[in-house]
């Protein structure tokens, strides 16, 4: 059955999937994603255009906040299909004219990649015909050390990005995965975290009987979890 217009499907990657790999002219060189970042967790976001008022708040946040997420090992990484020129001139506007909620002579030092040609948005489905067809979503990859995506955020055109929530979420997956659990609602570094679901009848009595779980039944245990702890596994040992 063919489909017409209003029934394209746009492909995106999913949770778990590797991210899918290009080469890119950024505003600090070529860049081989997400290859040259193994080892590291990335940010890729997209933003919808260059100067742009929402974009401009967005960049000069990140940039700020850029030492920050590297010091939990984050590297970031942003988009747009507009062209290596605008980007520079964008960047340079950005630094030399504009200041924000106390932000100003703000040097954006992360790549954001030339994307004219939108390859890159489609592979990563940051085009959203129905929101714009010419300009990405707020898109928000997050990619682990091994390459594999693990968390997706979107917002639309109009609404900027809560970058305490992003800087939260690299922090609660490298906790997950450091210590085998999972992180309840609004979880901050230092707050109780979750203990998994007991597999067996004598695994869940145990923990019921164990004075470090707090279980309020057998499906919902909580532990402590101290923010020195936490931050000592995902800070970046130089």
């Amino acid at each position: 059955m063919e489909l017409n217009e209003e029934q394209v499907v746009i492909s995106m990657p999913r949770i778990g999937d590797p991210a899918p790999a290009f080469l890119a002219t950024t505003t600090q060189g070529e860049i081989n994603y997400p290859s040259d970042y193994l080892g590291k967790w990335s940010i890729l976001f997209s933003h919808p255009a260059d100067f742009t008022p929402v974009c401009t708040s967005e960049f000069m946040t990140f940039a700020t906040l850029e030492k920050k997420f590297e010091a939990v090992n984050c590297k970031l990484i942003g988009l747009s299909i507009d062209g290596l020129y605008s980007h520079i001139a964008w960047l340079r506007t950005i630094k030399e004219k504009i200041a924000y909620k106390n932000m100003k002579d703000v040097e954006v030092t992360f790549p954001l990649i030339d994307d004219i040609t939108m390859k890159v948005a489609h592979k990563y489905g940051m085009i959203q015909p129905n929101e714009d067809s010419t300009k990405a979503v707020r898109a928000v990859f997050f990619v682990d050390p091994k390459g594999i995506i693990r968390a997706i955020i979107y917002y639309p055109l109009s609404l900027g990005r809560n970058f305490d929530e992003l800087y939260r979420v690299v922090v609660a997956l490298q906790t997950s995965d450091a210590f085998n659990v999972a992180t309840p609602a609004d979880w901050q570094p230092g707050d109780d975290v979750i203990v998994g679901p007991a597999g067996s009848c004598g695994t869940a009595k145990e923990r019921m009987d164990d004075a470090a779980i707090d279980c309020q039944d057998w499906f919902f245990c909580t532990k402590k979890l101290s923010k020195e702890t936490v931050m000592e596994n995902v800070l970046k040992k130089d």
